[in-house]
């Protein structure tokens, strides 16, 4: 798994947990977004769960418990803190105990943890009061290891999507784009490692990548596009017309495409010298 700085900027800037709007806008349609959004790699459960020293997971951002349940059926037992109370309910209908705060508010109550993950969420975190908190948290040898999808549609589909986007909401990136996601999020890996470096308390960050491919069907994309945080903004009407230009456009496609994932991990481990500062 090698290491080397990833390549492209959220589409928020590199500050989006200043955007606090657009972190507490995917409970609007909390069971669309647990049907449609993409599931992680099982490669990088595997190698989280090999990397960590305990089965006791806490899942920062865990929404409806996506990851969370990747986790739990690969033998881990996972606590989950989220903002939103609608996104939490729907990770407790499937088994997943969530408790509901924003993370630098949130009380561990003592308890601490073998993993911190953070699932497409950890941008919404302040890096550096994060990383202090997770050095609060976890166990000395624990492992934080936070992860975003990454995807990138085929060139003719991200030219075309890029089209529309235009058109209906120039100022709106469509998700996914014509740049090459070569290894994940510039700014949010960068602003990780510097909080974690600000905390003193983890060893060297590492970025781990793990590449996958999804298919997916017009109808497919148009349930998962509208849960993108790009569009908590967005009028009905201007929804309604990007879903109608991207739908026109997977239908000249042939009806379907493959988009391609690099699934971005920034990792490090919360080091046994830092135990008698951060905890």
């Amino acid at each position: 798994m090698p290491t080397s700085p990833p390549d492209r900027v959220h589409p928020l800037g590199d500050q989006p947990h200043l955007y606090r709007y657009a972190a507490e806008s995917f409970g609007a349609n909390a069971e669309r977004y647990d049907r449609s959004r993409p599931r992680y790699p099982d490669a990088l459960i595997e190698a989280i769960v090999a990397g960590i020293p305990g089965p006791e997971i806490l899942d920062v951002g865990c929404g409806t418990g996506i990851a969370a349940r990747q986790f739990r059926a690969a033998g881990c037992r996972v606590l989950g803190v989220d903002v939103d109370a609608r996104m939490a309910e729907i990770a407790r209908r499937h088994g997943i105990e969530v408790e509901v705060s924003a993370f630098e508010d949130w009380d561990p109550a003592g308890r601490r943890f073998d993993a911190l993950i953070s699932a497409q969420a950890w941008h919404w975190v302040d890096p550096v009061a994060g990383a202090a908190k997770a050095a609060r948290v976890l166990r000395p040898g624990g492992r934080l290891a936070v992860f975003w999808n990454v995807a990138q549609p085929p060139a003719e589909a991200a030219e075309a999507f890029a089209e529309v986007y235009a058109r209906v909401a120039p100022e709106t990136p469509p998700p996914g784009g014509p740049t090459p996601p070569s290894g994940g999020y510039t700014a949010l890996f960068s602003r990780t490692a510097d909080g974690l470096c600000q905390a003193g308390a983890f060893g060297e960050p590492e970025e781990w990548r793990f590449d996958w491919e999804r298919y997916y069907t017009r109808d497919e994309w148009l349930d998962v596009l509208p849960t993108y945080g790009v569009h908590a903004r967005l009028s009905a009407d201007t929804m309604r017309d990007i879903i109608a230009g991207v739908g026109a456009a997977v239908d000249a496609l042939g009806g379907g495409f493959t988009m391609r994932y690099t699934a971005v991990v920034a990792t490090a481990v919360r080091t046994a010298a830092a135990e008698g500062t951060a905890g």
